[in-house]
């Protein structure tokens, strides 16, 4: 099953950060999407929140208009983001003068207007509309790969992508929509959205939405590409200090083995939103091999993490921080620092924010390592020599006796540095 990662399920001395986190995680975003019937609105609702038709909490979809009422369908992992897939505009079941009053349009952050081929007056007239009220739109012509394999198909050896996008784009606003002023239009694939214009979409979404609210699209996101994993890697690192500090409230408690347990507890929540925020989980990899048309035992085996393919628990966080010795001496150090007069708990305090943040950096840089690698090769992308790499650093590590699984805490020494900032 999925999980939400909408709530922080650890208990800790430090309320006001728990509810400063908590906060973060439950940023609401309402993100409306609509269009004519037939324009592909809700495979664009399922395919942007990773699902398949046939998945549990999809959209329908079909030939018809199948969207007949407002609905609306949280992120599977985040649903404080909420996609709702709005009746097709200027239809006979809901005539344009009505749609707008219909939909409730005024919780809504900002709207994806879908077509299939040319916009028309019923969405000028919409995109006008949510002009007056101060609010944004993004034109998205879907099923652009159909059009270019028709193109394909009718030009032959003449055919030229990049015109025939320039081509359709044009198109697309022309007549109604040059009523708009700056209106951009988004070439996207529903199938295929690391291709064509979807990456640019998702881009101006982060550059325009309150900055409250970008994480909280960010990490709702599928993996459309490096710079994206890169993005909610980053997103993840700048919460770390948080946690960190965290557990040196916890630290605080002068009893034995109270800090180590809740430290784990805390860090094996954080590490599965890590997880399945890369979409590493085991259901999110059947979902991207069958959409990628990839084995799901070939995108598991590009992964070298000791996580990888792994159920997170808190006995996995502590086996795999057992591995590093330096991490273990720390840990160590900080329960015998209780045991000293005066200085004793603020020297474990100390020494418990070190290890927590060296641990969740190390997890992190496991996890979006992981992530790149599976997303080349769910493009099939020759990743033969970045395997033959670390094959040859593991061979290393086994000849001078240490755990390949510990590289990370070794290139992750000489951060500790940088906590502060």
């Amino acid at each position: 099953e999925r999980h939400s990662l909408s709530k922080v399920s650890w208990v800790f001395p430090g309320a006001s950060i728990q509810s400063y986190l908590e906060e973060q995680n439950n940023v609401p975003l309402n993100i409306g999407i609509t269009g004519e019937s037939g324009s592909g609105k809700s495979t664009f609702v399922n395919v942007i929140r990773g699902l398949n038709s046939k998945d549990d909490g999809a959209a329908p979809t079909g030939c018809v208009e199948t969207t007949m009422e407002v609905k609306s369908y949280p992120h599977p992992n985040y649903p404080n983001v909420i996609f709702w897939d709005l009746p097709g505009v200027g239809t006979t079941n809901f005539p344009a003068d009505k749609y707008l009053k219909h939909v409730g349009f005024e919780r809504f952050d900002f709207f994806i207007i879908i077509s299939a081929d040319r916009f028309r007056e019923n969405d000028v007239k919409l995109a006008l509309e949510i002009k007056r009220m101060q609010k944004k739109f993004y034109f998205v012509r879907s099923k652009i790969d159909h059009n270019l394999r028709d193109e394909r198909d009718d030009q032959g050896s003449e055919f030229n992508e990049k015109q025939t996008l320039d081509r359709i784009r044009t198109n697309c606003i022309q007549g109604e929509c040059l009523r708009l002023e700056d209106t951009n239009v988004f070439l996207v694939s529903n199938r295929k959205l690391h291709l064509f214009d979807f990456p640019l979409l998702q881009q101006t979404l982060e550059r325009e939405l309150p900055a409250h609210k970008r994480d909280a699209l960010l990490f709702a996101m599928p993996n459309i590409n490096l710079e994206i994993i890169q993005k909610k890697k980053e997103a993840f690192q700048a919460q770390i200090k948080y946690f960190a500090s965290v557990s040196a409230l916890i630290a605080s408690a002068p009893v034995p083995g109270v800090s180590v347990a809740a430290d784990a507890a805390m860090m094996a929540t954080t590490v599965a939103q890590y997880q399945v925020t890369f979409g590493l989980d085991d259901e999110s990899l059947q979902t991207l091999a069958l959409t990628a048309h990839v084995s799901f035992d070939d995108l598991k085996a590009v992964m070298t993490s000791p996580l990888a393919a792994q159920k997170i628990t808190k006995e996995l966080i502590i086996k795999v921080i057992s591995f590093s010795v330096s991490e273990v001496a720390l840990m160590a150090a900080e329960e015998g620092a209780r045991f000293i007069p005066i200085f004793g708990i603020p020297a474990a305090m100390s020494m418990s924010f070190i290890c927590t943040y060296r641990a969740l950096s190390m997890f992190l840089d496991m996890l979006a390592d992981d992530a790149q690698r599976v997303f080349r090769r769910a493009l099939g992308l020759d990743t033969s020599m970045e395997n033959c790499v670390e094959k040859g650093i593991q061979n290393i590590f086994i000849l001078c006796g240490l755990d390949y699984r510990d590289r990370h805490i070794i290139t992750l020494t000489n951060k500790s540095s940088s906590f502060n900032n």
